[in-house]
């Protein structure tokens, strides 16, 4: 199945909302302590990768992917 790059972007938007969250949640961090964690994280450049595809699994499996890291 081909996206449209609009399509790409909103669902990358999507995923970075909800892994935001979820760090935000799981490891008590403020929102910007949370955005800069997954913003410069290698699983944040997996994400911008379209082939990838990992917009398309969910978004506790790609916070596993970001504590993985770790």
């Amino acid at each position: 199945m081909t996206i449209s790059e609009g399509q790409f972007q909103y669902m990358v938007e999507g995923m970075t909302a909800d892994l935001v969250l979820l760090v935000m949640e799981r490891e008590r961090l403020s929102m910007p302590e949370a955005f800069d964690k997954v913003y410069n994280s290698r699983t944040y450049e997996n994400l911008l990768n379209p082939k990838s595809q990992l917009y398309y699994q969910s978004p506790g499996y790609v916070y596993a992917c970001l504590t993985a890291e770790s």
